[in-house]
């Protein structure tokens, strides 16, 4: 995971696969997947890709469990 500048103080997350291979979603291939929120700075980014990331996970566990 890795900020960017969007543009001027506004900072995104970029999430990238830890072996660098495109990530797939419903068979289409993504080299990197952002997060669509402006923050302030670069460590609001990615706190806030983090708990994205995490409210995910969590909502696909509670799925498998049904």
């Amino acid at each position: 995971m890795e900020s960017f500048e969007a543009g001027q103080g506004l900072w995104h997350a970029r999430i990238r696969r830890a072996d660098f291979s495109p990530v797939a979603i419903d068979g289409v291939l993504f080299p990197a997947m952002e997060v669509g929120f402006a923050w302030p700075d670069p460590d609001a980014a990615i706190a806030h890709a983090k708990h994205h990331i995490d409210r995910f996970r969590r909502r696909a566990d509670d799925s498998d469990d049904e």
